[in-house]
């Protein structure tokens, strides 16, 4: 069941939209050669609670931790940890928080200082799919006209979308209905209409789509050991368009 959210609820996922947002940008800024991805966690944790909130993932179906971090080939929920960041290196930081019941959700992916120009060319290709996606976030568009316009860039790039994993409603828990895949025919799925919220997420590899997971029951890799990259924003469907409520104004 899809769960339409009204005004207040929506001010209210603006409000931990914003966190999410001032968390990444202060992961952001630390993120450099020698610092462990464990240090990240703990930095964004804090800061997270010291802004009132909570981190929505610690705890979520056992993961140990408040933000997913996947390096390289690693395409999403990596667990932080003793890894030490190295130049070249592309680091996807997945977060997010509670705050007065309401969910925020978003991810970015980093270059470790200089990296090449193939994994410049997919962090920046993977962000400009998800903002040519919602321009099809409008009501009374169909779900996968979304989804559709993710690929078919991603894929006009000479890149790949992965199938396994995909974008997910968000409110009250991290994970609602409806599923928002990154691929897909348009004009499938539910109508948007006003006051749905989603998380949209493309998650793009530098070779082919197919990922797995490994022994650790959530770390997902390339199965071609490729590079991957994460963007991720939680997106209102209002009257007068898409309104992204993680990235800072």
């Amino acid at each position: 069941m899809i769960i339409i959210k009204n005004n207040q609820e929506i001010q209210l996922m603006r409000d931990a939209g914003k966190i999410v947002a001032e968390t990444l940008l202060l992961v952001e800024k630390k993120i450099k050669p020698g610092i462990t991805t464990a240090e990240l966690d703990r930095i964004a944790e804090e800061f997270i609670t010291k802004h009132g909130a909570r981190p929505s993932f610690k705890g979520l179906y056992g993961f140990p931790s408040s933000l997913c971090i996947s390096v390289n080939e690693q395409v999403v929920h990596g667990i932080p940890g003793a890894y030490i960041l190295k130049e070249g290196d592309i680091v996807s930081i997945d977060c997010g928080a509670c705050l007065n019941g309401f969910h925020g959700d978003a991810a970015r992916t980093f270059p470790v200082g200089k990296v090449s120009n193939e994994a410049k060319a997919l962090i920046d290709v993977t962000r400009d799919c998800f903002f040519e996606g919602i321009k099809f976030a409008q009501v009374g568009n169909n779900l996968t006209d979304i989804s559709n316009e993710i690929q078919r860039y991603v894929e006009g790039s000479g890149f790949s979308v992965v199938r396994d994993f995909v974008g997910h409603g968000i409110g009250k828990n991290v994970h609602e209905d409806p599923d928002v895949p990154n691929f897909g025919k348009p004009g499938r799925g539910p109508k948007l209409v006003e006051g749905m919220v989603l998380a949209i997420e493309p998650m793009v590899n530098a070779g082919g789509f197919r990922v797995k997971t490994l022994k650790d029951k959530w770390t997902v890799v390339t199965s071609d050991k490729s590079l991957s990259a994460h963007y991720e924003n939680t997106v209102a469907i209002l009257p007068d368009g898409p309104e992204i409520l993680t990235l800072n104004k």
